[in-house]
């Protein structure tokens, strides 16, 4: 599918009218015409492709539809939350455990499984699932990200990040065909490019340039990606907060016939004003034919809005990593059941939840063992992340029955009792005419 490479003279993608240089390759292009990077160029699809996605409902109101992805491991039902397990394991959880949930698809991280165990052990074993003992559909993230988490022991480069591995303090080289060599050996069904990542409030040419070298990496990572008939690439649209920087790399990625797409770059300290827009703005210029992933969000008042704006996929560590401080999802928001007032609350954390743990343990049982006991990470866990799943699941459901507008409403409604739903959320959904104030009145 992505096979060939070919060069033809066009205009510098680099040029933007606005713009007087070229920051792409540190140097300047005048806006002359000139002879293109190389750009993978589309082949012939295989007759069976690794990803086949069809659009089964859409809601007549808003950007919200339903979808199926089929993977060479699982079908995978959209809109989906993705649980992330970074080093091959989701925290506190057997894999035997993850998949009771319904779980269909979970996270890797190239970054770290490629520091430990390494791509030898993981060849040898065939792959990650067979590593990890996982049967269902899996997606990796290219290690991009921790150009920011862990910036300071980070250079970027054209060739690359350079970096000092966390774990013996060498040097180590991570280019876009590294990461590729990496995501293959790991084996997932869908793997990320490796991106050029800058945090979501940089501001300058900085944004720019790295808009630019995501959109050579992406050409990089496809000539180098070696098993396009298992695994699939999904570039990722940056562009930081500049509208016209985020409609300049989604016309670049269209041009690659690439079987998904996703929307980085956010989550990362911008306003929620300009969150929900920029993922408004980015659908709207995705194909509708493809998935659309929006990456490191896991906050449910968060999904329903991102569904609303036409997102399908969303992943986040937030389910598992709150548990770890005892913390539980429910419909009202986060308990924190280290709180005294839950010593002797015989309720379980959601009694309209059907998972193990709230079948089995009080709220009071969780506050005796929370941060004290390991083994409460898990069992808050279960939950956690049976909650995002099921909150997805309402989703699809409502969204077949074309009841999702009224779903929203009353899920806004139980979420803010008070009716103090934030501004973003109202004006977020008004931009795809749901009308908050014919619930919550004034207060809205």
């Amino acid at each position: 599918m992505l096979a060939n490479i070919t060069r033809r003279p066009v205009i510098s993608t680099c040029c933007i009218k606005s713009r007087n240089s070229c920051l792409a390759a540190g140097s300047t292009c005048e806006q002359q015409p000139m002879l293109a990077e190389d750009i993978a160029m589309p082949s012939a699809e295989p007759a069976d492709p690794p990803l086949r996605y069809r659009v089964e409902a859409k809601c007549s109101t808003t950007k919200a539809r339903v979808g199926v992805m089929t993977l060479r491991h699982s079908d995978v039902d959209t809109p989906v939350f993705m649980p992330v397990g970074t080093q091959g394991t989701l925290k506190g959880l057997l894999p035997d455990q993850i998949l009771d949930l319904g779980c269909q698809i979970m996270l890797g991280n190239t970054y770290h499984l490629g520091m430990r165990p390494g791509t030898e052990v993981l060849k040898k074993f065939g792959g990650l699932h067979k590593f990890m003992g996982w049967p269902k559909a899996l997606l990796t993230d290219s290690g991009g990200f921790q150009m920011v988490s862990l910036l300071q022991l980070a250079e970027i480069t054209e060739e690359g990040v350079k970096f000092e591995s966390p774990y013996d303090k060498t040097e180590c080289m991570l280019t876009p065909e590294r990461s590729m060599e990496i995501q293959n050996a790991i084996g997932a069904d869908i793997m990320m490019q490796l991106d050029d990542v800058v945090k979501t409030t940089t501001t300058g040419p900085r944004v720019e340039e790295a808009m630019h070298r995501t959109i050579r990496w992406l050409d990089r990572s496809i000539s180098a990606h070696a098993r396009d008939d298992e695994q699939s690439i999904f570039p990722i649209v940056q562009g930081g907060l500049q509208p016209e920087l985020r409609k300049v790399c989604a016309a670049e990625l269209n041009k690659r016939n690439t079987r998904g797409y996703a929307v980085g770059g956010l989550s990362g300290g911008e306003s929620k004003d300009e969150f929900w827009r920029t993922v408004h703005l980015c659908t709207d210029l995705l194909p509708e034919s493809k998935p659309r992933y929006l990456m490191g969000v896991g906050f449910a008042a968060d999904l329903v809005v991102c569904v609303a704006l036409g997102i399908d996929m969303f992943d986040c560590v937030y389910p598992t990593r709150t548990a770890r401080f005892g913390c539980a999802l429910t419909r009202q928001g986060q308990l924190n059941l280290k709180q005294q007032s839950f010593k002797t609350d015989m309720k379980p954390i959601d009694e309209g939840c059907d998972c193990s743990t709230c079948k089995t343990y009080t709220r009071s049982y969780l506050h005796h063992i929370v941060t004290v006991e390991p083994v409460a990470c898990s069992i808050i866990s279960i939950h956690n992340v049976a909650f995002q799943l099921k909150l997805m699941n309402e989703m699809r459901e409502n969204i077949k029955a074309d009841t999702f507008p009224q779903f929203v409403q009353s899920y806004m409604k139980e979420r803010f009792p008070d009716g103090q739903v934030p501004q973003w959320i109202v004006d977020a959904l008004a931009a795809v005419n749901i009308q908050l104030s014919r619930t919550f009145g004034s207060n809205c």
